[in-house]
């Protein structure tokens, strides 16, 4: 993929804006990627190798190596790859957990492969990541890394412990997103720069992430988003959209989530679009950029560098506008 390619102007706008370092950088990240799985061949490496090549928006690396800054190096690629590996290992997992047929509109390594070779791929980019930072001695990267693999982990296992359940709330909804992908963001900043309000930045930022996520998941279409509409309902994951409807059409905490089929999810994701909790959960995800671009003018970075930052934090925006 690459550099500059599936992602929204804003974030187009980053790589123009860092012309002398940033696209270059990214593209050595593209190479480590393939290196990191080269060599292992067999089924394996034929796997590993179409989930690298499905692509991506990258976000996370670019998140590294912006915070790392222009003279972050070789250090802040290395970091870049292995996060970016995390996160590929997560949604071949993902992809099995949720028996996803699809995934950024290419069949996935579960549907191609099986459950069993998904799961020993996803393990194998996980090995990777992290036999990455240790081959460079990297000991504090492999914590950071490792705290977030454990966060992704403990919010998925929520995620299975809600599944279908129509009682959820507001709040353990959100705590569960801050586990399963603002954990991620949060790491990818601090990779790059240890700062509080920097990780503040990129927890806020990567929240909104989840819940603009779940806002297109209900509006889709597959063309968009590469997957069938409603595949949130049809796996038993609740989001912030159906909570938010079910408080204005309280009919909603009645339906069938274990029952629906493709035909009834898009039903239901009409119901959710029909009363304004859309429109709520995206003024959410807006306050939460906000506030995590608030927490950026806090931190020691230069004007230039901010400007960088803001400009992928409204990219999240824009992307699911």
């Amino acid at each position: 993929m690459a550099p500059g390619s599936a992602v929204p102007p804003p974030v187009t706008a980053v790589l123009d804006a860092s012309q002398r370092w940033l696209p270059v950088r990214l593209g050595e990240v593209e190479d480590r990627l393939r290196e990191a799985i080269d060599g292992w061949g067999g089924p394996l490496g034929e796997d590993a190798g179409a989930t690298l090549a499905a692509g991506g928006k990258r976000l996370r690396p670019m998140l590294v190596l912006l915070c790392a800054g222009e003279a972050g190096g070789a250090e802040a690629v290395r970091a870049a790859t292995a996060i970016e590996l995390v996160h590929m290992a997560t949604l071949v997992h993902d992809d099995v957990l949720d028996e996803a047929p699809l995934r950024r509109g290419l069949p996935t390594v579960a549907a191609t492969s099986g459950r069993a070779r998904a799961l020993a791929t996803g393990d194998l980019l996980l090995s990777r990541a992290f036999a990455l930072l240790s081959e460079a001695g990297d000991a504090r990267s492999v914590l950071l890394l490792a705290d977030a693999a454990v966060a992704l982990a403990r919010g998925e296992l929520a995620q299975r412990q809600d599944a279908f359940d129509l009682t959820i709330t507001e709040q353990r909804y959100l705590d569960r997103c801050r586990l399963k992908t603002a954990a991620l963001f949060e790491c990818a900043v601090s990779l790059g720069h240890d700062d509080a309000e920097l990780r503040r930045f990129g927890a806020e930022v990567g929240l909104a992430f989840q819940l603009l996520d779940d806002v297109l998941d209900v509006t889709g279409p597959p063309s968009r988003t590469g997957k069938a509409r409603g595949t949130d309902l049809l796996d038993g994951t609740v989001t912030l959209p159906l909570i938010a409807a079910a408080e204005r059409d309280p009919d909603l905490r009645q339906i069938d989530l274990p029952g629906l089929d493709a035909a009834g999810a898009e039903a239901v994701c009409d119901r959710i679009a029909a009363t304004d909790a859309l429109a709520t959960v995206r003024a959410r995800a807006l306050e939460l950029v906000a506030d995590g671009k608030r927490a950026l003018e806090r931190t020691s970075f230069d004007a230039e560098q901010r400007r960088l930052l803001e400009l992928v934090a409204d990219g999240v925006v824009q992307r699911y506008s």
